[in-house]
């Protein structure tokens, strides 16, 4: 099992783990087709062209750590994906 399997597999555990890194969903939704677009300020969108899916979120910020309720929005849109 790769690496990037194992990260998927972590974001789609329930409950959603509160240690998950923005560079870690970055590189997960890069493998799995999405664009980044940053637009101003924290705001960021990944676009998924082949299966039409947008997410837009905020970098968290001081810390690198994605919140629950972030995490939360990204598994309902990787289920959608998969």
């Amino acid at each position: 099992m790769s690496k990037k399997d194992k990260l998927l597999i972590r974001f789609l555990e329930k409950p959603p783990r509160n240690d998950l890194t923005f560079k870690e969903l970055t590189s997960l939704l890069s493998y799995l087709g999405f664009k980044k677009i940053e637009g101003a300020g924290s705001a960021v969108k990944f676009f998924n062209k082949e299966k039409d899916l947008l997410i837009n979120l905020h970098k968290p910020h001081p810390s690198d750590i994605l919140k629950v309720y972030i995490v939360k929005q990204i598994q309902d849109k990787l289920k959608e994906l998969i």
